[in-house]
């Protein structure tokens, strides 16, 4: 089982169908909705803030999600870490990327791997971002192909690789 603590009288809170490794560490106002699943080493933290983790989503290995929302079917990359930041439906944050404090990540929007954003910086919806300090590209103006990014991680595989790993979500 996870490692789980109350914060200030409030508990975490896990869907019956979200699947959480024992590995993890949830503190507070943490909610994790159905079919997401949370990763080894991965730190939830709603102390100061809520933590919201959205249907279908996942948060990869030694993640650090403090004070955040995190929509449905967002796929966060191992290492990545989020702080009192919004990530719309459909995004995903790459590998060791840092989501600064105050930053809105739009629906559909891709965040490269090693990414850092400024403070309080918006992403729109369907961007592609990269760099440090982050730059914003719109994916139409780009070579990417979102339907085949979005289909190889917003698929239902890191589910059905959870049903694997039985020992680690037990």
């Amino acid at each position: 089982m996870a490692r789980i603590y109350g914060f200030e009288g409030t508990e975490p809170s896990i869907h019956e169908d979200a699947h959480v490794s024992r590995e993890t560490t949830l503190v507070g106002d943490v909610e994790i909705e159905a079919d997401a699943s949370i990763w080894p080493g991965v730190v939830l933290r709603g102390d100061v803030s809520s933590v919201r983790i959205g249907r279908e989503s996942h948060v990869g290995d030694n993640a650090v999600v403090h004070a955040s929302i995190v929509g449905d079917r967002v796929m966060v990359g191992h290492g990545a870490v989020l702080n009192d930041a919004e990530v719309g439906n459909g995004a995903l944050i790459g590998f060791n990327t840092t989501i600064n404090s105050d930053v809105r990540v739009g629906e559909r929007s891709i965040v490269a791997a090693g990414t850092v954003t400024p403070e309080a910086f918006d992403i729109p919806p369907e961007s592609f971002v990269r760099g440090i300090p982050a730059h914003v590209t719109p994916l139409s103006e780009t070579a990417i192909d979102p339907e085949e990014i979005f289909e190889a991680y917003s698929s239902g595989a890191y589910t059905d690789l959870v049903e694997q790993h039985e020992e680690l979500f037990a």
